[in-house]
């Protein structure tokens, strides 16, 4: 009886072409434990093993490029800190500004009508601030140097100040030091002072053209940073940035009143004591008022040189009056207005504001108020939920 008997057939080996040019994985290559790319060879030999990422000199090349890019950074920072401040300034006075901006559209104003209205105002404030600055200064500066000769004699007919005079010789002191540096003096005066005067010019048009440019895209700026906000917490987020942005905007408010009144209480005073251009010396006390840490001195000072030039006591009058002002502004008007429209304490305006001018200067103080706001908002509504959690 024949029996059939049918046998399976051996599998082949699948045998790549010959032009193929897919290397082969070996065994001993998968024995090594290898990755799969490297565990291949072609027809250039088979892969050496991957690079120590723990390798001395590896991690000090990366170290030394990382320091090296880490200082071409800083030096970016810093060759660009005069733009940097600029458009700093600029943000936040859009940032200031948008609230009026958007009350204005709920009046019914379209947004470029609202921002060109606004940006007039600003301009409009600005050059009649220096329209009321130069004519009294130009005038009052040249009676001040026609006093100048009448002062001096009045100080040598005191005794006293006579007898220093000859005992130090002091008047050819000075006349040798004029005669000395007369020419050179000049001469740098009169570039510094068309430098300080151009540089001061297009910083102030470039602060302008961008606050400007920022107002008008204020809210296109606003949903492009919300965007870079994972989506879970963005809600959140612009709930707490949009109540920031408020207290920036009620903090200009509240510098335009103390601003309003320093300029009011000027006014006043002027027209009292009788000096000239009371109103436009009231306009420039307020202008210059809104200048951090440095504007109510520069206001009290032209005023007190105005004052100066009218007599010696007037002079006298006005320097007492601006320091009593500025230091009941300082301690009392500034914290209370602060208080009540960015809701900041007294202690905490006051101790913000010396920081801010001590640690950044001028930056320091125009941010720092607005910072403190910030931080307690986020203090508030951040730190402290997430401590009471178990």
């Amino acid at each position: 009886m024949w029996r059939c008997t049918v046998t399976a057939e051996e599998p082949r080996p699948q045998v790549p072409p010959d032009d193929a040019d897919t290397p082969v994985e070996t065994e001993e290559d998968a024995a090594r434990g290898l990755p799969e790319p490297a565990r291949v060879s072609g027809q250039f030999g088979q892969p050496g093993p991957a690079l120590n990422r723990r390798n001395p000199f590896l991690v000090g090349l990366t170290g030394g490029l990382g320091v090296i890019v880490a200082y071409g950074i800083f030096l970016g920072v810093r060759n660009a800190a005069s733009i940097l401040v600029l458009i700093f300034i600029a943000l936040f006075l859009a940032i200031g500004l948008n609230p009026a901006i958007t009350r204005m559209q709920r009046w019914g104003f379209p947004r470029w009508l609202a921002v060109t209205v606004m940006a007039l105002t600003v301009v409009t404030l600005l050059c009649g601030g220096v329209v009321a600055l130069i004519p009294p200064l130009v005038t009052q500066t040249g009676q001040l140097i026609e006093n100048v000769p009448g002062f001096i004699q009045s100080l040598q007919r005191n005794e006293a100040v006579s007898d220093l005079v000859e005992r130090y010789d002091i008047l050819n002191k000075v006349q040798s030091a004029i005669n000395a540096g007369t020419v050179t003096n000049a001469l740098g005066g009169v570039v510094g002072g068309a430098k300080l005067l151009f540089g001061t010019i297009f910083n102030v048009l470039t602060v302008i053209v961008l606050t400007i440019y920022f107002m008008a895209s204020f809210e296109r700026i606003k949903k492009a940073g919300y965007a870079l906000v994972p989506a879970s917490r963005r809600n959140r987020v612009r709930l707490l940035t949009d109540e920031i942005l408020t207290k920036v905007g009620a903090y200009m408010v509240g510098a335009l009143a103390i601003a309003v009144l320093a300029g009011l209480c000027t006014w006043v005073f002027a027209v009292v004591v009788g000096l000239a251009y009371p109103f436009a010396l009231a306009v420039v006390v307020a202008v210059c008022d809104l200048i951090p840490q440095i504007g109510a001195t520069l206001g009290a000072v032209i005023v007190s040189l105005i004052g100066l030039a009218d007599s010696l006591t007037t002079g006298i009058i006005c320097v007492v009056f601006f320091i009593v002002y500025q230091q009941i502004e300082n301690y009392l008007i500034y914290p209370n207005v602060m208080r009540r429209s960015v809701k900041v304490s007294d202690v905490a305006a006051v101790t913000a504001a010396l920081l801010g001018v001590g640690l950044f200067g001028v930056m320091g103080a125009l941010v720092a108020i607005p910072m403190v706001a910030a931080v307690q908002l986020i203090v508030r509504e951040v730190v402290n939920p997430s401590m009471e959690r178990k």
